[in-house]
């Protein structure tokens, strides 16, 4: 059953992963979709396979912290499509690095994508963390999220309530679990990160509710992608294991014994 015919999503970070399974969903569920991520190529295979199952879906070029680009995206979808029902700030990034270690470029990255842009990602021990490591991790996981969602909810406010459920547009989040819950060996940035995702989410859900727009985060644990099998490896290194122990360890650490799967 296509829940969501005639609704219209964008799915931003949708190359690969938790994106793509995402618009992907979507467009089972009936909804056209706008695949973007920053590399186009990826987006336009995931709009492609979307086509080919019978759906309905376009691919643009994202790099979430630029606010220009995601305010020609949501126009573009209204544009062609007459309105913008769903946006999923998906896109982020991680870099492990300990927090001693941390730099601002770091720290700015991890926010700006994951909190700006909403997926990058970088370990690091606290004590080494650089500037260059927060900046990086603060550029695209927080300040992404905050100006794709502005973007998104400038167009949702000036269009007409749906007639199902009487809302003008569903944002919805994709943080982490390290957005919940701060013991996160090695992602001291990525954390703040994710966090600020979080409080986001809270503080724009308060806001926009007068709008008829819903705001809603996701919080996903252990995830099989290519970024946490990076995470996985560098793990490993920072801990002098190996990779199958540290799978192990977040195997431990879930309930039901099993990472999840973007799916």
């Amino acid at each position: 059953m296509k829940d969501l015919e005639g609704k219209t999503a964008v799915v931003t970070g949708a190359g690969s992963g938790i994106g793509r399974a995402t618009a992907l969903a979507l467009a089972e569920g009936g909804a056209r979709v706008a695949v973007t991520d920053v590399a186009e190529d990826r987006a336009g295979a995931v709009a492609r396979e979307i086509q080919v199952a019978g759906g309905e879906g376009s691919h643009f070029r994202l790099d979430v912290t630029d606010r220009a680009e995601a305010e020609t995206i949501a126009r573009a979808v209204v544009r062609t499509w007459g309105r913008l029902d769903v946006w999923v700030n998906n896109a982020g990034v991680s870099t492990m690095r300990p927090f001693l270690e941390l730099t601002e470029d770091d720290w700015r990255t991890n926010m700006d994508v994951n909190a700006k842009g909403t997926f990058l990602s970088t370990m690091r021990p606290f004590l080494e963390l650089t500037e260059d490591d927060w900046r990086t991790n603060m550029d695209v996981n927080a300040k992404g999220t905050f100006l794709c969602s502005q973007a998104a909810a400038r167009q949702m406010v000036g269009q007409a309530p749906d007639r199902s459920g009487g809302l003008r547009g569903r944002i919805i989040h994709i943080a982490s679990m390290a957005g919940k819950r701060g013991n996160a060996p090695y992602l001291a940035h990525y954390v703040a990160s994710k966090f600020a995702v979080v409080g986001l989410t809270q503080a724009m859900a308060g806001e926009l509710a007068a709008h008829g727009i819903t705001v809603n985060a996701v919080c996903p644990g252990y995830v099989r992608t290519s970024m946490q099998e990076r995470e996985v490896v560098w793990e490993a290194t920072l801990r002098g294991m190996s990779p199958e122990q540290v799978r192990q360890l977040y195997e431990k650490d879930t309930p039901l014994g099993r990472l999840e799967t973007p799916e």
